[in-house]
This record gives structure tokens, C-alpha cells and sequence, in this order.
């Protein structure tokens, strides 16, 4: 496997080895010297430096490189090598809605079918979903720790399962169920839940070029329904931070409000993926957004140092690295044997967000006027302007706002 791994870099720059009875062996491989830079985020900038030197030293084929770990966060190191693929680190850490752009730019070297396969076999779906653009694979998942999911009392809601009983029980103890409808981020769960699309396409210089709105159909109409009854509840309150929440039995937000959460509901905190909702009797899964931070490798012109970053690239993300990282700076694994740790299965946001990130879709690029647009129509349903709306009149209201979402691109 390991020399198959090794060959399998060196197609993926473009060189073969050929020799009188075929293809040379890994053996054969000039690894060179130099030093590999690679950008990550400052908080584990330290835990990096230190993997990536005893990633090197365990192979003396590699004694003639460094490495050298610079802080650089996920968004300045996409900018950067759009920017300058050259100037660039040859590692970098990146966010999934840069990926587009990212391939467009020429920044990311394509995953070998073998690197693909580790990929999709050692990642949750979402993470090696987010590691592709089209069918090729062009990074490592690094995390798979960003995205919302259920927060609840549990000696209020007695069934976290459906976003009926979680209201009925919060109407019912005079408490309060948090969703922040008028959210880019927060309102697609409802969306994407019955089948809509909401995505764009950009192009290497960040312009948006096209897009695949579907909010305009039956499903919208059905996402739009149940969205008017939630905000029609007495429970219902508008938002997603868990600290500035007064009265909360339920709240739908991420792991940065573990802690506060947690303070908040004590010795009853609990948390699960999102409900299902039902409209027309039909039921749909909550889905919504997922975030995920993923390792790319810029392309390479040397063989060798091409096959030591990729190796590189795969044992950073490896499920081994993915669970000491989750242990030093919380990060949450997407490999799913680190997944299954004692440790992390014993984090219940973690958790709950895991099992929500498998209905989610990747969060790619979108116009700053989708979350402006969001947010105006949000609160207008919030204002109860469509209270009194027959189905028909809410395809026309959301005929209009797909048409201007459609209108930012292209």
C-alpha cells in the first residue's frame, strides 16, 4: 500500500518513472531536500509543528527536509494563495466554502484515487463531501466540528426527536424554543429540509457566476409553512446565542455554546441533532448548513517533496493526529474511528453535531446580499406579514426572493 501510495503521488504531478521491466518501484523516488511550509490556524500551530517533525523523522527518506509551521488562519490562507499560489505554503488549512475558488486559482494539487479512497473511507460523508469539487477529491478533512444542532432542557422536553414536542413541551412549561429565522446561516435548515437548493458558483477571481435556487416550488411553500407556525408559537423566540438567551428550554446553535449551555440547563443540559417537522403529513429531516475545515496541498514540481507533502497532508488528518488534536484544542475529528473515541462520544455537543452533519450540505461561497436578503425576509416572516398567506400567495413571495437571489449572480 505504501508504495502504491508513493507512486500514486508522483502521477499526480504529472512525472512517471520508467524503467526496462516497467514502472520504477517507491524506491527509486528522489525525495531532495528543502522545507515544507505549512499554514495553519494559532491554536494548533504548536500541536502541527510538532506532528509534522515526527511525521519526518519517522522515515529517513525524508532527512532532507524541514518543516516550518506559520499561524495563518483558514480564510487569510485561502485569500493568500488565490492571491499567490507560488508565494504559498506547500500545506495549508483552508474552510470548505473556499474550495471552488481555490481549484479555479490552480491552489490545490487533485487527491490520486488512492488518497480519494482514504479520504471517503476513514471521513464522515460530510467531510469527504466537502473535500470535492465535482467528482475529484482535492483535500484531507481536518474537522468536521462546525454546523448547529439541539440544545434542550430535559426536564422540559420530554421528546427531542420532532420540532412539535419540543414546542408543545416549551409552550407548555412557559419556556422559551430559540431559532434565529431571520439568519442566512440558521434559515436553510427548513429549506434544505424539504428539498430546496440555495447554492452559487464563482469563478478564481470570487465572482459569482451562477446559481441553483429551488426556493420557489412546492417544497419551499412547505419549508415557508412551518417556518410561519414556529414563529406563530408562544414559545418562540427569535435567536441563537445560548448566552444571551432568558428564558430557554430549547435553543438551536453550535459548539461554541457547549459551555454556556451547559450553565444554562445544568444538571437537565442535553443536546441532539436537529427534530423532523411535519407539513401536509409529510415529515422532513432539519438539515442546514455544514462546516468543516479541510488540508490541501498546493501543486508540486518535485516528485519527491510532492509525495512527502501528500504523505504529509494524509497523517495530519490521519484518525490517530484527528483524536491527540480533539485532546489539545477540542477540534472535532471527521475521521469516524476518532469519532467513535470514548472521549469524544463522551462530548454530547460533539456528538449531536456529528449525527446532524449527516443531513447537512456543505457551506460553499454566497453573496454577501444572500445573508442581507435572509435576514429581511426573516424578519418579515417574524413580523407575521404572511400569517394569513394562502399557499399560493407564499410561492409568489418566494418566487420574488429567489428571483433576487438568482439576480446576484451572473
Amino acid at each position: 500500500m505504501k508504495t502504491k501510495k508513493l507512486l500514486a503521488a508522483a502521477v499526480a504531478v504529472g512525472m512517471t518513472m520508467s524503467m526496462a521491466g516497467g514502472v520504477a518501484s517507491a524506491d527509486e523516488i528522489e525525495y531532495g531536500e528543502g522545507t515544507i511550509t505549512i499554514w495553519v490556524a494559532d491554536e494548533v500551530t504548536s500541536f502541527t509543528q510538532t506532528k509534522a517533525e515526527e511525521f519526518l523523522a519517522s522515515n529517513e527518506d525524508y532527512s532532507g527536509y524541514t518543516v516550518t509551521v506559520e499561524s495563518v488562519g483558514e480564510g487569510d490562507a485561502a485569500s493568500n494563495m488565490i492571491t499567490d499560489v507560488e508565494a504559498g505554503a506547500d500545506i495549508y488549512g483552508f474552510a470548505q466554502d473556499q474550495m471552488a475558488r481555490l481549484v479555479s486559482a490552480g491552489a490545490l494539487m487533485e487527491l490520486s484515487d488512492t488518497y480519494a479512497s482514504f479520504v471517503a473511507e476513514n471521513n464522515d460523508s460530510g467531510a469527504a463531501s466537502a473535500a470535492m469539487s465535482g467528482e475529484s477529491t482535492y483535500a484531507f478533512p481536518l474537522t468536521s466540528d462546525n454546523g448547529y444542532f439541539l440544545y434542550y432542557d430535559s426536564s422540559v422536553v420530554t421528546d427531542p426527536s420532532t420540532l412539535e414536542q419540543i414546542i408543545a413541551d416549551c409552550e407548555a412549561a412557559g419556556k422559551g424554543f430559540y431559532f434565529e429565522v431571520n439568519s442566512g446561516w440558521y434559515q436553510p435548515a427548513f429549506f434544505f429540509a424539504t428539498g430546496c437548493t440555495a447554492t452559487y458558483e464563482s469563478d478564481e477571481t470570487g465572482a459569482f457566476v451562477s446559481s441553483d435556487i429551488t426556493y420557489a416550488s412546492d417544497e419551499g411553500v412547505a419549508a415557508l409553512k412551518k417556518i410561519i407556525e414556529v414563529c406563530s408559537s408562544s414559545a418562540f423566540y427569535n435567536g441563537s446565542s445560548v448566552g444571551n438567551a432568558t428564558n430557554a428550554a430549547a435553543i438551536v446553535s453550535g459548539t461554541w455554546d457547549s459551555s454556556a449551555a451547559q450553565e444554562l440547563f445544568g444538571d437537565n443540559y442535553a443536546c441532539a441533532k436537529l427534530p423532523t417537522f411535519t407539513v401536509d403529513d409529510t415529515e422532513y429531516q432539519m438539515s442546514g448548513f455544514g462546516g468543516f475545515k479541510l488540508l490541501g496541498v498546493k501543486p508540486q514540481t518535485e516528485v519527491g517533496k510532492a509525495v512527502i507533502c501528500m504523505e504529509l497532508a494524509e497523517y495530519l488528518t490521519s484518525g490517530e493526529v484527528q483524536l491527540e488534536r480533539y485532546n489539545e484544542v477540542g477540534w472535532g475529528p471527521s475521521n469516524v474511528e476518532a469519532q467513535a473515541d470514548e472521549a469524544v462520544q463522551a462530548d454530547e455537543a460533539l456528538s449531536a453535531l456529528a449525527e446532524q452533519l449527516a443531513f447537512t450540505i456543505p457551506q460553499g461561497q454566497y453573496p454577501d446580499d444572500f445573508w442581507t436578503l435572509s435576514t429581511s425576509f426573516g424578519d418579515d416572516i417574524i413580523a407575521g406579514t404572511y400569517n394569513d398567506s394562502s399557499d399560493e400567495d407564499l410561492l409568489a413571495a418566494l418566487t420574488t426572493f429567489q428571483e433576487t437571489l438568482q439576480s446576484y449572480a451572473g
